[in-house]
């Protein structure tokens, strides 16, 4: 083998090494390392049957899967990135388990720093005053609220963000049964995630000042 032919050879090697190891995808969003796409029939939680979502009709972008990521935060960070419709809880080793998100109008009206000050399996849904001006048949929910169920717009879980003077910001991360909306900006509520994915996130996490929530807009 002549030197020349040789060099091109290992350039050539050192191309496909490199696009390989790539983390990035053509749209520029990490690439995933292992991807659940299999985790979201249905699931029997509490005595309910929770549907399956029809995953193949989501993108495949917003299915549960850990990635590469260069952030900085500690593992067990939450990072909501409402521009991008990602979640990102960070793992060790520059890595994080992305979800798929849908935002409301509520989901734009904060952002910065806050924690998990508690956090509640099949929540009941109480709509806010504004919410049921708008919509007058909401009322009869106004004072007890929504009991738990499939039809919750709270989904299968819920977990409450508070800033850290203590206050409720009124901004949730929680389910839906609205699989439709992941990756969209729904018409109302804070962050929503897939049934399956909030789940998951829940059984992640634990409340507390530790367990820091990072919203980006």
């Amino acid at each position: 083998m002549t030197p020349r032919f040789s060099l091109t050879i290992a350039g050539l090697v050192a191309a496909l090494a490199l696009a390989g190891c790539s983390s990035s995808s053509e749209d520029g969003v990490s690439a995933a390392t292992q991807i659940f796409t299999s985790e979201y029939g249905t699931v029997t939680d509490a005595g309910y049957a929770i549907p399956a979502v029809p995953i193949s009709k989501i993108d495949k972008r917003f299915h549960r899967q850990i990635v590469r990521y260069g952030s900085q935060e500690k593992p067990g960070t939450i990072i909501v990135d409402t521009p991008n419709r990602f979640l990102y809880l960070v793992l060790p080793g520059k890595r994080a388990v992305r979800y798929g998100i849908g935002v409301g109008k509520a989901g734009f009206a904060w952002e910065g720093e806050a924690y998990i000050a508690w956090k509640q399996q099949w929540p009941k849904w109480t709509p806010p005053r504004e919410m049921i001006d708008r919509r007058p048949d909401l009322a009869k929910f106004g004072d007890d609220g929504m009991k738990p169920g499939l039809e919750n717009p709270l989904g299968a879980r819920a977990l409450y963000l508070f800033d850290q003077d203590g206050k409720d910001t009124l901004f949730r991360l929680h389910g839906t049964p609205e699989w439709k909306s992941i990756g969209t900006a729904a018409s109302s509520g804070c962050i929503r995630l897939m049934n399956q994915d909030i789940i998951d996130l829940y059984d992640r996490v634990r409340p507390g000042k530790s367990t820091r929530v990072i919203v980006k807009q």
